[in-house]
């Protein structure tokens, strides 16, 4: 398969959320291929997470892997120093991401380094030279805000009960965590 041919696939780092949710819309309506990966490493919302994942795939048609990684850690509110770093290597790793797009719903404004317009420019290089540059790193919401990713989330006409964000993984949010306040801009 020519090099073309294999951009016109597109993997999902698929949380549930709003952000990774648009991902796949915005990439669906640009002709890729796209499927859904979801790392279940033991976060606190993992159970309610897999449910929207299944939910959204459906929805968009598109196939979901669950790649689940164990460790006697446990894992809180906030951030968690290298976790896309881990999700973006679990999903090409186990989750057999061979070539085109490894997708992330990272958009300005957060304030974790591995939101970074650096850490994406550092971990694409590392992806890229890891995979023969078969496999590359896109974060198609990188200049945006939190509100625009809404705002195009909005204009797709998905109901926002489709998804989940909150770090506590509690089955009503908790309010609290910086993901249950950027929801309410929805």
């Amino acid at each position: 398969m020519g090099r073309g041919a294999a951009m016109a696939r597109a993997t999902v780092l698929l949380s549930g959320g709003v952000d990774s949710t648009s991902c796949i819309h915005f990439l669906q309506t640009r002709a890729f291929e796209v499927r859904a990966i979801y790392v279940d490493f033991g976060q606190p919302a993992a159970v309610i997470e897999w449910a929207k994942v299944v939910a959204v795939s459906r929805l968009f048609g598109i196939p979901s892997t669950k790649v689940t990684c164990s460790s006697d850690s446990e894992f809180g509110v906030g951030e968690l120093g290298g976790r896309n770093a881990f999700l973006l290597f679990a999903a090409m790793l186990l989750g057999k991401c061979e070539d085109g797009l490894l997708v992330m719903g990272i958009h300005s404004g957060s304030p974790y380094f591995d939101c970074s317009p650096e850490f994406v420019d550092m971990v694409a290089r590392l992806v890229s030279a890891c995979s023969s540059d078969r496999l590359q790193v896109h974060m198609p919401f990188l200049s945006w805000t939190k509100a625009d990713v809404y705002a195009y989330f909005r204009s797709t006409g998905i109901n926002p009960q489709l998804t989940y964000s909150c770090e506590a993984g509690t089955d009503s949010p908790c309010g609290d965590c910086l993901s249950c306040r950027d929801r309410r801009l929805l």
